[in-house]
């Protein structure tokens, strides 16, 4: 295991899944690429009312918990995005 940032340990995720056409890797892709426009849309706003000052002290904390949830979505995303591309490369 290679050791991340802050000590934690990381790990190799393998998933397989069937699929029945070039048209079906595509759909999927457009599925993950909608679902991180989603969560970067979120991140923005949340950023945005949390810069602008909005809510009380623990509202801004709870945003600020948000958005570093929100944006280990959208890197976690962006792996797979990456990782199906890279298979789709290779077949």
């Amino acid at each position: 295991m290679d050791v991340a940032d802050a000590g934690h340990a990381t790990r190799k995720l393998t998933l397989e899944l069937d699929v029945d056409s070039d048209a079906d890797v595509d759909a999927l892709e457009g599925a993950l690429l909608a679902a991180k426009a989603t969560e970067l849309a979120e991140v923005h706003r949340r950023s945005a009312r949390h810069t602008f000052g909005y809510g009380s002290d623990s509202a801004r904390e709870t945003m600020s918990d948000e958005v570093a949830q929100r944006r280990r979505r959208v890197d976690m995303l962006q792996k797979l995005i990456s990782a199906l591309q890279s298979a789709a490369r290779t077949r």
